[in-house]
């Protein structure tokens, strides 16, 4: 059995490793509230960006657009496959990073030609161990930190530029989706090239009661719309797996703190029975000693 040393070292080793996963819980709490109305603010303005292309689209054939691009034709085994994978920089967030890394492992493991960009340190650490399922583009891997329209603007310049070059055929996503507070799901969407379901027409759409004209045309309109719409989706699942990292970080934590809470609660208990056979065995001693001198 422990002596009463050994578990006061310990309860007390214990108490301290709980304030830092408290700490670590509030500072994941903060940023989560920020992640999210960050999210907020900028949902106008790319829901109407939304609106825009549905209106182009009504206006011109879909496959005549070189960021819809559906004539091309390329055998499954030579498709050139762009992979924007997004994970934390740092662990202690629970399968967070686990289960996006397991997504876009599997969905490598199906295509030959791949290329990997990064956001997040812990991604591009799994998959350099990895070569053989993709190349990583080494001037393309960014850290995990509060998610800026800037650094959304940098990659999806430089994969569009690499899709209509023909470098890229197809630029995909691998991401965390934020469900709800307590649940999220890594997912797969395609970046490139932009497909119809991307942009649902309402009833609402069809019942507005005018038409759009654009100036000086359609198609002239799209060529400018369509990147910033590429970088929208891009900054959205950038503050989305930002959201869903603080979140499962935070769930984490907060298992972390309810278990050394339990542990401290069974070691106080241990050195309480301790500490009193200690004073049991005392007060026999000192009896004993009592009864040998009378």
């Amino acid at each position: 059995m422990d002596s009463m040393r050994e578990i006061r070292s310990r309860i007390t080793s214990i108490q301290k490793t709980m304030k830092i996963t408290n700490a670590m819980y509030l500072m994941a709490s903060s940023r989560l509230k920020r992640a999210r109305v960050r999210l907020q603010q900028t949902e106008p303005y790319f829901n109407k960006l939304q609106y825009v292309m549905i209106d182009i689209l009504n206006h011109t054939d879909e496959g005549k657009q070189r960021y819809f691009a559906t004539d091309r034709e390329i055998p499954p085994d030579e498709v050139r496959n762009g992979y924007i994978i997004i994970t934390s920089d740092k662990g202690l967030a629970g399968s967070y990073n686990l289960n996006v890394n397991r997504l876009a492992e599997e969905a490598l493991k199906k295509t030959r030609h791949n290329r990997l960009f990064f956001i997040g340190y812990t991604g591009r650490k799994y998959f350099s161990k990895r070569p053989q399922l993709g190349e990583i583009d080494q001037e393309h891997c960014y850290s995990a930190a509060d998610p800026e329209i800037w650094l959304a603007r940098r990659i999806a310049e430089y994969v569009i530029g690499e899709y209509l070059s023909g470098n890229l055929d197809k630029v995909h996503i691998v991401y965390t989706r934020m469900i709800n507070s307590l649940n999220s799901q890594a997912e797969i969407i395609q970046l490139l090239p932009l497909t119809q379901h991307m942009f649902p027409v309402t009833p609402a759409d069809d019942l507005r009661g005018y038409s759009t004209e654009f100036a000086p045309s359609a198609t002239a309109v799209l060529d400018k719309v369509a990147p910033n719409f590429v970088k929208g989706i891009l900054y959205g699942a950038m503050v989305e797996a930002f959201a869903a990292e603080q979140n499962a970080r935070m769930t984490a934590m907060q298992n972390a703190t309810d278990n050394a809470e339990e542990i401290v609660r069974k070691l106080s208990l241990q050195y309480n029975r301790v500490r009193q056979a200690a004073i049991t065995t005392e007060l026999t001693e000192v009896v004993a000693g009592a009864n040998a001198q009378e």
